[in-house]
């Protein structure tokens, strides 16, 4: 196994850097070496790496939400409040509809498959759009409307809907059944999320004033802290959303005390840093080649076509907002690339033993390889053009 983390660190770091001398995000190189690294190809890895994958991708995925918690400030939260709450949701349901009607038609599988795999799908990656926000509202492009803010804000939120909407599909193709009452507990689930988060996120504030602690166990602390917000809620029948709670308690430490989150916030990047390789090698290590190969333009036809359908979602959440018709548009290219989300649970349905499971993995994967180089690349090309610089 040690062999395996040497392998995968070494070989996707190396081939992260390499991309992005060419302006392309590292983890399209990740992906490919996990690939030529993994069982299709030349099968490198332990058994026993590709065994403990999943939990390695919800580490790296509880690690970019808190991250996310840490660089968004609940005063910006509450200038772009109604609209990201809409940018959390709409564009999202409307992918999945989408999905649900092109990949029964294109791909051949069933409804609530289409229903699975359009809930994998309709993430926006905050490991993408969080770091070119980052930079947008530093250069000072569209500040004055909120426009990163809002970005950053329902992008987050939205990566939590929808593996609170993803969760209850998945119950539904291992016919554990689904009611009415468990989609009206979503919106419970996001509420209790939220609330919980900000307590939890006072409460160690109050306790990093309380009490010194270097900035490294104050890290480990929250990481810690998030780790268990997660396990109680797959381990208990409590209605709220961990992965929300871990994001929000970010939120709250940062408004509590700006300077120490800067230092979690230092410290987060680097976890991330060593996260993002192992999570994006090892979903790609995952992928079944000759799967890869049958599915290829159809599938990009699915996952096109339901972008088409987001944007559409965008726009209808930006409706009475302030936006003029440039704005708008920048925020439609800057909510489509996908990454984090389709890397953390594109292969929970082939881990479950559905049988969609390797078509909707390899749409996953396909997705991350193409609107993430794509949407970075268009945010980059156009936030000067289409954002008001306003500092």
């Amino acid at each position: 196994m040690l062999f395996s983390f040497a392998l995968i660190l070494l070989l996707g770091g190396l081939a992260g850097r390499l991309m992005g001398r060419f302006k392309v995000p590292p983890l399209l190189g990740m992906l490919l070496v996990g690939i030529l690294i993994g069982p299709s190809v030349w099968n490198l890895l332990d058994p026993l790496t590709l065994e403990i994958s999943a939990t390695l991708r919800q580490i790296a995925l509880i690690i970019i939400l808190t991250l996310a918690g840490l660089s968004l400030s609940l005063a910006d939260f509450k200038k772009v409040g109604r609209s990201a709450i809409w940018m959390a949701c709409l564009p999202a349901i409307f992918e999945m509809v989408g999905v649900v009607i092109l990949a029964p038609i294109l791909l051949g599988v069933t409804r609530l498959e289409a229903a699975l795999m359009g809930s994998v799908l309709a993430a926006v990656s905050p490991a993408v759009v969080v770091p070119h926000m980052l930079k947008v509202q530093e250069e000072g492009y569209g500040v004055k409307k909120g426009i990163p803010q809002l970005i950053m804000a329902g992008a987050s939120v939205d990566d939590v809907f929808v593996i609170v909407i993803f969760t209850a599909f998945l119950g539904m193709a291992q016919g554990t059944g689904l009611s009415l009452v468990s989609f009206g507990l979503i919106p419970v689930r996001i509420l209790l999320g939220i609330v919980i988060g900000l307590g939890v996120g006072f409460l160690l504030a109050k306790l990093y004033q309380r009490f010194r602690f270097s900035n490294m166990e104050q890290t480990l602390l929250l990481l810690s802290v998030a780790f268990m917000l997660v396990t109680i809620e797959n381990e208990t029948n409590l209605p709220f959303s961990g992965l929300l709670a871990v994001m929000f308690s970010g939120m709250m430490l940062q408004h509590e005390d700006l300077d120490r989150s800067k230092q979690l916030e230092r410290h987060f990047n680097h976890f991330w840093t060593a996260a993002s390789i192992a999570l994006f090698v090892l979903v790609g290590a995952s992928v079944n080649v000759d799967f890869l190969l049958q599915a290829g333009f159809t599938a990009i036809a699915v996952i096109f076509g339901a972008l088409v359908f987001r944007m559409t979602g965008v726009l209808v959440s930006l409706v009475g907002s302030d936006l003029n018709w440039k704005e708008r548009l920048f925020c439609m290219i800057a909510y489509s690339p996908k990454a984090t989300v389709q890397a953390s649970i594109g292969g929970i349905p082939l881990a479950a033993g559905l049988a969609s499971g390797n078509i909707i993995l390899v749409v996953a994967v396909l997705a991350i390889m193409t609107t993430a180089p794509l949407g970075a690349f268009l945010i980059d090309w156009t936030y000067k053009q289409l954002l008001t610089k306003d500092i």
